[in-house]
């Protein structure tokens, strides 16, 4: 996997098992890949897929059922958005909202693209 600088290589990792619940890949309830297999997937070190593990679990975004592996907590894909919510809102928004007001932009021309964007992408989504 490519990283990220700006980011802790752990909290990319966390991100990626977010992003495999939202996707459905790991539905609440089902075991997730192992500390190691992930690990080799990712290329990197155990620990650190073991941190990202612990941050997740602090989240009760994932469970560890001792002896037998981790699994995707109940109520997972909530957690999951309210976290991803709330990062989007400290981090990610501050940013986008500082470039719409130095390149003159407006919350209509947003809100067009904003539009495209989810009918070129997500029509099979939309009801």
């Amino acid at each position: 996997m490519e990283f990220r600088e700006q980011q802790a290589i752990y909290l990319q990792i966390a991100e990626y098992a977010c992003e495999q619940i939202l996707l459905k890949s790991w539905p609440p309830g089902t075991k997730i890949l192992s500390i190691r297999d992930l690990a080799v997937l990712m290329e990197v070190n155990p620990n650190t897929v073991q941190r990202a593990y612990d941050f997740l679990q602090q989240r009760e975004i994932i469970v560890n059922k001792r002896g037998v592996g981790y699994f995707a907590a109940e109520g997972a894909t909530e957690r999951v958005v309210a976290f991803r919510k709330e990062q989007f809102i400290e981090t990610e928004l501050p940013v986008f909202f500082r470039n719409m007001y130095l390149l003159n932009m407006s919350v209509e021309d947003i809100k067009g693209r904003y539009d495209q964007f989810i009918n070129q992408n997500f029509k099979e989504t939309q009801s």
